[in-house]
């Protein structure tokens, strides 16, 4: 079995927002980063991963079971929320007590040295530790039960650069066992370009891109010109199209540099402006 996870056709309705069509894979021993703007659609997406909520159409499997009906047990998968669960009086050594009964697997051995590794005060209570913090507490507790799928949203929102590296640092080791994998949900998406191998990319409910990191930061690249080097036409094939003061400034598909004038500059893109540009670009046409 070469995919851990494997949506298909996930439909999901809310209102004026329609979660349509979602369709992706999370290949096996590798970390898979989650990526769109704020309200796209991904903690609707990891919350029909999880049974949380209940899809109007489409399937998840994973480690090619269905998820429904306890067919996957706690063990086999890690979650960090945006937001975590734990009562606020709790202290850390209580969030073990509580939440260790539930996994076949917990490792009290581990949860002890991730805590200790995060600087984690067993005595500290939940609502005195930082929200950085708290999601090093989830970490902890995700790493500490043998799961073979971690899903994380955006597990390093609040940590310094130091802490977020750290926090890389151990999903790449994580993953250094193939049977185990990734989905890694972030605003932060220097951190996807350092670890991440695969790159699932949601606008408005969709799914725009799925595949290989590179891939995708080699289809765009960043071009920036004066306010009169393109044409109507030209000016068409730059996604997310904004004038400034001295000139422009958007982002084009590698394959059509070529179309536009030589005095157009092409640079190197990362993801965050693959967001912002293609965020743009679905706005000037909807």
């Amino acid at each position: 079995m070469s995919n851990v996870l494997d949506v298909r056709g996930l439909r999901k309705s809310y209102g004026s927002f329609t979660l349509n069509d979602v369709t992706f894979v999370v290949p096996r021993g590798f970390i898979t980063g989650f990526i769109g703007p704020n309200g796209a659609g991904k903690t609707t997406t990891l919350k029909l991963i999880l049974g949380v909520i209940r899809a109007d159409s489409g399937s998840v499997k994973v480690f090619g079971r269905d998820n429904g009906g306890g067919s996957v047990h706690n063990d086999e998968i890690g979650v960090v929320t945006d937001a975590p669960m734990y009562v606020d009086d709790w202290t850390v050594s209580d969030v073990e007590a509580a939440i260790s009964p539930f996994y076949r697997g917990w490792d009290k051995r581990a949860f002890a040295e991730y805590t200790k590794q995060f600087g984690l005060d067993p005595r500290k209570k939940v609502k005195e530790l930082s929200r950085g913090m708290k999601g090093k507490l989830q970490i902890a507790a995700a790493l500490s039960h043998n799961a073979r799928l971690l899903l994380l949203d955006e597990p390093t929102s609040g940590l310094d650069p130091v802490a977020r590296d750290e926090i890389c640092d151990l999903l790449q080791a994580f993953v250094t066992d193939e049977n185990k994998s990734v989905l890694f949900s972030t605003h932060i998406t220097s951190d996807l370009e350092k670890i991440a191998d695969s790159i699932v990319f949601i606008l408005n409910g969709s799914i725009v891109f799925t595949g290989a990191k590179d891939d995708l930061l080699e289809k765009y690249a960043r071009v920036t010109g004066g306010l009169r080097d393109l044409n109507g036409e030209q000016k068409k094939i730059v996604i997310g199209y904004r004038e400034h003061g001295t000139g422009f400034e958007g982002m084009a598909e590698t394959a059509n540099i070529g179309k536009l004038p030589k005095g157009v500059l092409a640079e190197e893109i990362s993801l965050d402006e693959i967001i912002v540009f293609m965020n743009k670009g679905a706005k000037l046409h909807a």
